[in-house]
Formats: C-alpha cells, sequence, structure tokens
C-alpha cells in the first residue's frame, strides 16, 4: 500500500503537501453569490435594537423574531419543498440544537428505560454522536435502523436526501408505535429536484445547508403536533435561554434575498441563488465524474433525472457530499489512502458502514476542489 502511495503522490505538482480539508462540509462554495449581492443583504442593528430576551411574549417560541418566521414560510413557499399549513415553527441553534430537541419532546421523563434511536445506515455520522453525548436517561443511540430488532419504543432519524450518499430515504421501521423526526437540510434545489412539498410531523431545515450561512448557526423546525412544538421550544428555552436575536435578524434578511430573487420582476437574473448554487455543483460533479471515471479506481452513486417543480424541468442530483467506494481491493481504509495524498475525508465507519467507502465535501472553496480535483485525476 506504501509503494501505491508513493506512486500516486509522484504525479502531483507544487501544491502537494497543501493539506485539503474536505472532511467537514462547510459550504463555503456560496461565498462568490454572496460577495455579488453586496449590500442588499447587509443587516445593520443599532446597539439598542434587539435587547430584551422576547420576540413574541405570546407565542410559547416567545424567543422566535415573527421576520424570520415569515421569511422562511415565505421561502418553502416559492421553493415548493415543504408542507408549512397547520404548523409551528421552533427556531433552534441550527439543525444540531433542534435534534435534541426533538428527542427530548419526543422521549419521556418517567420511562423506565430510555427511548432508543436510530437511522439507516449510512446514517449522517454526528446521529450517533448526538443522541449519546450527554448520556441522557431519556435517549440512546441504537444504531442501524435496518438492523433494528428492539420494541415499539425508537425514534427513527430520518435524513433525506440523506448526507452522506444524497439519496431520498423514507422511514425504514415501518411499526407505527415509533416516532420519526426528518431531518430535511439538503431538501433545496441546488442539490436535489423539488419532487413535492415533503409533508411530516417534524421536518428539520438550516440555513447553513439552505443558503452556505453555517457560521448563523440558525435552523427551524416545522412541527405539526402543538404539544411536540412546545416541549422543543422548552428544551430550546432552557438549553441556551432562547436563539440570538441577531443571528435571527440576518438570516431573515438572507432568506428575503433569495425569495425577492424569484419573486420579485425587476431583479437581475444573476440574483437567482438556487440557479447559482445548481449550475455550480452540477459543474463539479461533472469533473468530479470524469477524475472517477478515469482513474479506475473508485465508484460514486448514480441518480435518475427527476422532474424538478422549482425548476419546472427534469433536473440532475448534485448532492452535497460525495460517497465514494474503492474499488481498488489492494486499499483497505480509503481513508487513510486519500491522507497519503494530504486529503481529510470521513470514513464509512463513522457512517454505520465499512473503511471502503468515504465522505467527501462538495461545498469548500473552488481552489480547494480544484486541488482536490488535480489529485485525484493524477493517480497512477
Amino acid at each position: 500500500m506504501e509503494e501505491k502511495a508513493s506512486t500516486a503522490i509522484a504525479g502531483i505538482s507544487h501544491d502537494r503537501d497543501s493539506i485539503i480539508n474536505l472532511d467537514h462540509g462547510d459550504p463555503t462554495m456560496f461565498e462568490p453569490f454572496w460577495k455579488e449581492v453586496g449590500d442588499s443583504a447587509t443587516v445593520v442593528i443599532p446597539g439598542w435594537q434587539k435587547m430584551s430576551y422576547f420576540s413574541d411574549p405570546k407565542n410559547f417560541c416567545w424567543f422566535l423574531e415573527p421576520e424570520f418566521a415569515n421569511e422562511a414560510l415565505r421561502l418553502h413557499r416559492i421553493v415548493g419543498n415543504a408542507v408549512t399549513d397547520d404548523r409551528h415553527i421552533i427556531v433552534g441553534v441550527g439543525s444540531t440544537q433542534l435534534i435534541h430537541a426533538a428527542l427530548f419532546a419526543l422521549s419521556s421523563t418517567e420511562a423506565r428505560q430510555p427511548v432508543n434511536v436510530i437511522s439507516a445506515a449510512p446514517y449522517y455520522s454526528m446521529y450517533s454522536s448526538i443522541a449519546d453525548f450527554m448520556k441522557s436517561g431519556m435517549f440512546r443511540w441504537a444504531g442501524d435502523a435496518a438492523a433494528f430488532n428492539g420494541d415499539d419504543n425508537f425514534i427513527e432519524l430520518v435524513c433525506s436526501p440523506n448526507n452522506p450518499d444524497g439519496e431520498i430515504r423514507e422511514a425504514v421501521c415501518g411499526n407505527e408505535a415509533g416516532k420519526r423526526v426528518h431531518d430535511m437540510s439538503y431538501y433545496w434545489p441546488q442539490y436535489t429536484p423539488m419532487r413535492r412539498p415533503a409533508d411530516h410531523d417534524i421536518m428539520l431545515f438550516t440555513v447553513s445547508k439552505a443558503t452556505g450561512h453555517a457560521g448563523t448557526r440558525i435552523g427551524w423546525a416545522l412541527v405539526k403536533d402543538a404539544e411536540v412544538a412546545r416541549k422543543m421550544g422548552k428544551f430550546i428555552e432552557m438549553n441556551t435561554i432562547g436563539v440570538s436575536k441577531d443571528s435571527q435578524v440576518r438570516a431573515a434578511k438572507i432568506l428575503k434575498v433569495i425569495a425577492d430573487g424569484y419573486e420579485l420582476p425587476d431583479v437581475e437574473a444573476g440574483s437567482k441563488f438556487f440557479h447559482f448554487g445548481r449550475c455550480l455543483l452540477a459543474n463539479r460533479w461533472k469533473r468530479l465524474r470524469q477524475a472517477i471515471e478515469a482513474s479506475g479506481r473508485f465508484s460514486l452513486p448514480q441518480f435518475p433525472s427527476e422532474f424538478c417543480k422549482f425548476f419546472e424541468e427534469h433536473a440532475e442530483t448534485y448532492p452535497g457530499f460525495a460517497w465514494l467506494r474503492c474499488e481498488d481491493q489492494s486499499i483497505v481504509d480509503l481513508e487513510v489512502f486519500f491522507k497519503t495524498i494530504n486529503i481529510l475525508t470521513r470514513s464509512g465507519r463513522q457512517f454505520g458502514v465499512g473503511p471502503e467507502y468515504v465522505r467527501i465535501s462538495m461545498l469548500d472553496r473552488d481552489a480547494n476542489f480544484d486541488v482536490f480535483i488535480k489529485r485525484i485525476s493524477s493517480l497512477e
């Protein structure tokens, strides 16, 4: 293996010593769009504004900024990716806090045993950590939903499109007694065709993947049941005493800019965010597939072209991550192999499968992605 690694590195040019971190999903590829938008996405908050804890005291989610809620609902209506009628909106510090809130709301403080938390492999690598990090007596990680043989006391996390492999997912466990949380972080037009509005009891979204603003740390949940929504809000209240108003105001402005790009007739064509993201990802996926095909060592999932109701045409799927499988039997651990060419990836082991898989971010800046493609293409 070391001999092969040395051979692989030999063909790489002067940038071979730089480490390219494609382990994480930092969505910096969207920076050029927001630079072009300029001041129209800028927010100024005077020092005397937004000082109170409370945003809407009459709402049980009293820290939810009405402006943010309105723009989130508006964007869902434009895109058509989620049913919003008769839903309660809960804002959280990204989707991670909302997952914790949902697990809390769907568990019982009176139960003798913690509820089992499951997800079908390959599942998002953070799900197990989220479920077990606080060693809660209310819930615990129980692994792959497809292999789950437990009782009716379970919560299934359904990620669709799935992180890491981009597939559209449905719940695996058919037992109606269980509960389900649908993580819809990537159900936006730049990643996948908009087939129909998602209609689930609990749906989670986040600006980090919708708009690229991961640092704003804002996510939201659409929740059907009022009592579940109330419990989720209570968890966030006790966990962080609400959610930053400043972040919500910025997120509202960002969502408004995207929505205006599709609803206002005098907006320039370059202001259409989802068109920008789709075009960029399409180009990246084309280059990656060409490099993978030329190498003969790896394979990628294939996705059918489907009609997208948002773009009103047949569209391809361009996930935010590449789920790469090694077909070369001489390579035992694909994550380790990529480290030999200074590419950091995330091993399939963290997603509940084997080391022949890695997840690779497609969302990094152009310069890093270009180096990645160059190194893949240089493998002998």
